[in-house]
């Protein structure tokens, strides 16, 4: 799983040549542990089609600001280096599979 910050975000998630899943989350947050062994999952489930990271908001303040991420866990999917779809909230797994399936 890959881990980016304010410092890495642009060339690992807006320059990819796939797109990109941002987990933003925070170890003090409950929903955001539980749902991260979904993402795990998911991440696992597309290697080599999606790249799926996770962004620790406390550590990287400045990508969530920018993003307008106001409430963690929140799962941002980037293509083309542009937001294309946001899930707010610990999600399901098939909600956040047909999310990615939408703009694969």
């Amino acid at each position: 799983m890959l881990e980016v910050n304010d410092q890495n975000f642009e060339s690992e998630i807006l320059q990819s040549d796939i797109p990109a899943l941002i987990d933003f989350w925070a170890p003090w947050c409950g929903p955001c542990r539980m749902i991260a062994p979904v993402v795990e999952e998911l991440a696992q489930q597309y290697a080599g089609k999606v790249k799926v990271a996770k962004l620790n908001v406390d550590e990287a303040p400045e990508t969530p600001t920018r993003y307008g991420v106001r409430g963690i866990p929140t799962v941002i999917l980037f293509k083309g280096g542009q937001d294309v779809e946001k899930i707010v909230g610990a999600a399901p797994k098939a909600r956040l599979e047909q999310m990615i399936n939408r703009h694969l």
